[in-house]
């Protein structure tokens, strides 16, 4: 049997609370992340800068949006503008203190968007469903408008735009134009794997029972001594701290330079869709669903031609996006009404095919 649960037994209650109870889970997780190591070294400048890069950082953004949605089931269309609070912040504070090393920066900025976050996190005691995501709607508006009105954002720049500057980490530039895409890549890798590793304990843990029980049923859980007023601030904070530290790497890391309109309500809708596909109250279900909808457009690219030139056909750009988006759209009805926990529920059937066979009975 390649995967297998009988004979691993628990001594002790770490090991029965663990994260990764079984062996091949954890040989698994270790193979994955040294593979995205070695790729820094073994992929070409194209696969690490147009598809690696933004791969990890949509699926940081979408694991913030489902520590909020997924796991507490608030409801938020303001990512975006979380991403915002971030980049602006990071990009103030790189330019103020420019001695400080930008990582730092990268993971301070994220507690700005999460003081934004909880602030426009305190009607969600009173309120929910449909008036809670207007509510992060008007958000995502307000943001996106002090983004544009405020030229002490961008330190009165006239084009009104971030750049990044050029920054470096052991002396290996790692910000501006002078950084590898290599170098990028590791950087960002290393800041997902860690917090993906932090937001996994929190889920795992006290904080995440809390979570879910103000998801399952907010009254039940207050009788329980679960408070909701802090229960969903925490959530609404630590999920903009994450979206907060994904625009910062969106920027800087990899377009290297952005205008506000890249916050946009699209930009929310995007990374709410990642969730909805991916599956709610699910981490590896936010990479899922960042690796579909960010690569498919890449793929469709690639096999449409390839299948359709030999039959002296051609596929242009608009027509891929449009194909994109039905695709996109038909996954996401369908998990709605079949399968809400989206392509992780998927995962976790296939891993429990291969935990019984070859004897299913």
């Amino acid at each position: 049997m390649l995967y297998r649960e009988a004979g691993q037994f628990k001594t002790n209650y770490v090991a029965d609370s663990a994260i990764f109870p079984l062996r091949e889970d954890r040989i698994g997780l270790t193979l994955i992340i040294l593979a995205a190591y070695a790729l820094a070294f073994l992929g070409n400048s194209f696969l690490l800068q147009a598809v690696m890069i933004p791969f990890l950082v949509f699926s940081l953004a979408a694991i913030g949006l489902n520590i909020l949605t997924g796991y507490t089931g608030l409801l938020s269309l303001g990512t975006g503008a979380f991403m915002g609070v971030g980049a602006y912040a990071c990009y103030k504070l790189m330019t103020a203190f420019p001695g400080v090393n930008v990582i730092v920066w990268i993971f301070v900025s994220g507690f700005f968007s999460a003081a934004i976050g909880a602030l426009f996190g305190l009607p969600s005691l009173r309120i929910k469903g449909f008036y809670l995501a207007v509510a992060t709607l008007a958000a995502q508006f307000f943001l996106q408008w002090c983004f544009i009105r405020i030229p002490w954002l961008v330190n009165y720049n006239v084009s009104g735009a971030l750049d990044a500057p050029l920054r470096t980490l052991f002396g290996i530039p790692i910000m501006g134009p002078n950084a590898t895409p290599q170098t990028r890549y590791l950087v960002v890798l290393t800041i997902v794997i860690l917090l993906t590793w932090l937001a996994s304990n929190l889920v795992h843990g006290r904080i995440g029972r809390m979570w879910i029980a103000i998801r399952d049923m907010d009254l039940a859980a207050e009788l329980m001594g679960i408070r909701p007023l802090q229960t969903k601030l925490l959530a609404f904070a630590v999920s903009s701290y994450y979206c907060g530290v994904a625009g910062a790497l969106l920027v800087f890391l990899w377009y290297g330079g952005a205008e506000y309109d890249v916050f946009n309500i699209n930009q929310s809708f995007f990374i709410l869709f990642m969730v909805i596909i991916g599956g709610l109250g699910s981490l590896i279900g936010s990479f899922f669903g960042a690796a579909l909808i960010f690569i498919l457009p890449i793929i469709l690219g690639i096999v449409l031609p390839a299948i359709l030139s030999p039959f002296g056909l051609s596929v242009g750009a608009d027509v891929i996006e449009h194909l994109r988006f039905m695709i996109v759209g038909a996954l996401i009805i369908f998990f709605l009404i079949v399968e809400p926990h989206g392509l992780a529920r998927l995962w976790q059937i296939g891993k429990q095919k291969l935990l019984v066979w070859p004897f299913p009975y």
